[in-house]
């Protein structure tokens, strides 16, 4: 079956000619994002029964690769949108409905982000630093402060999770959505950054927001946790932000092949740069890396939509895919810079941009030591 698309090349121009501006400006990616909810890609993993366009998780990779290759920023900033409507259809998809309101609130132009980040919480998913409190309608109100929160100009809805330590059964990791017309919340202006500057992902202050009972879909015990939500979290932000790295890397190796064809040599009487034996060596690493990423990413995405079970090595396979595209995305940059000379080091330049945006890939769950105790537990174990 031919994959299809809501991203067309016309749309991709338009959003990489913006990129710059938006990174100049530390500003976000207003006009992009417009532009992509006019072409249905916030719907784009909603089920067509939802109203939504019904792509697989293997054709959004696909898309977020060419978009990160436009704009990462941009690509970076939707992907939380589309993680929350991919954990929605990933539980539907499993016969679990009780993330269905997100599809049907996507499908009806809401959007989603995610409020789980807080400093110095190494835990991620399974602890937390924030308070949910319990509330006699059945509700929680959450207090503390969530970081990098992308999209944090446009979302209508929050996803986000506090530890429940006052309830009979505590303590409870309490997962919820907040509506940003609740309140409740603050949002600070402090998202000026290395790269990644256009996601806007500004801190959250939490300050008694409300999660009604009906938007209160998860209390899990602290700690590891097989729960469907918890991998469903994991699929979809791994495969997604493994896509968005990939396409960086991609537009690199693209850029370095244009540079060193473009450039000559006077060493050489004029000859390209292209013809020089330690550059084509160098891009030729480059893109044996690189082409290692796509059909990686492609076969897991395909294994969560076709349901395969895993089981135990599930999470090794998904931390797997992330760290070793933002890594591997890391060293095709670089090695695209080293090829493309000392043009490359100017800010204007779109590889000083890609330089600056694939560093943040070190930062996202799983980071590199996490992603090393997870597959290091699913082939010997648990340390006793």
């Amino acid at each position: 079956m031919t994959d299809r698309t809501l991203l067309t090349e016309s749309l991709l121009e338009r959003i990489h000619g913006r990129a710059p501006g938006y990174d100049r400006d530390n500003a976000f990616f207003t006009e992009d994002f417009a532009e992509l909810a006019e072409a249905g890609y916030l719907r784009a993993l909603v089920p067509a029964s939802f109203g939504g366009a019904g792509l697989t998780l293997r054709e959004v990779a696909r898309e977020q690769q060419r978009l990160a290759a436009a704009a990462p920023a941009t690509a970076l900033g939707v992907n939380m949108h589309l993680v929350w409507t991919g954990v929605a259809k990933t539980l539907h998809e499993r016969g679990l409905p009780f993330l269905d309101f997100v599809l049907e609130e996507a499908a009806a132009g809401e959007v989603f982000a995610f409020g789980i980040s807080e400093a110095g919480n190494d835990l991620v998913l399974f602890g937390s630093r924030t308070e949910a409190a319990p509330q006699p309608d059945g509700g929680y109100r959450f207090t503390g402060t969530k970081i990098f929160t992308s999209l944090s100009p446009v979302w209508t809805r929050l996803g986000l999770f506090g530890l429940d330590s006052t309830s009979p059964d505590a303590p409870k990791l309490v997962h919820a959505m907040i509506r940003r017309d609740g309140g409740g919340f603050r949002t600070l202006d402090d998202w000026d950054t290395l790269g990644m500057r256009a996601t806007q992902s500004a801190s959250t202050v939490l300050e008694g927001a409300y999660a009604a009972p009906d938007r209160v879909f998860r209390r899990l015990e602290p700690g590891p946790n097989p729960d469907p939500l918890i991998f469903a979290i994991f699929a979809n932000f791994e495969i997604l932000l493994a896509s968005v790295y990939t396409g960086i890397g991609e537009r690199a190796l693209q850029l370095a092949v244009e540079a060193v064809q473009r450039r000559t040599s006077a060493k050489n009487d004029g000859a390209p740069l292209a013809h020089d034996p330690d550059l084509r060596r160098r891009i030729a690493d480059a893109a044996l890396d690189q082409d290692a990423l796509a059909p990686q990413i492609d076969a897991i995405a395909r294994d969560v939509d076709e349901l395969a079970d895993h089981g135990s090595q599930w999470f090794r396979k998904l931390v797997g895919v992330k760290v070793r595209a933002t890594e591997t995305a890391r060293v095709v940059v670089d090695q695209a810079i080293r090829s493309s000379g000392g043009s490359s080091y100017a800010t204007a330049n779109e590889l000083s941009r890609l330089y600056r945006d694939v560093l943040a890939g070190m930062f996202h769950p799983s980071d590199d030591e996490s992603a090393h105790g997870t597959i290091a537990t699913a082939l010997l174990g648990p340390i006793p």
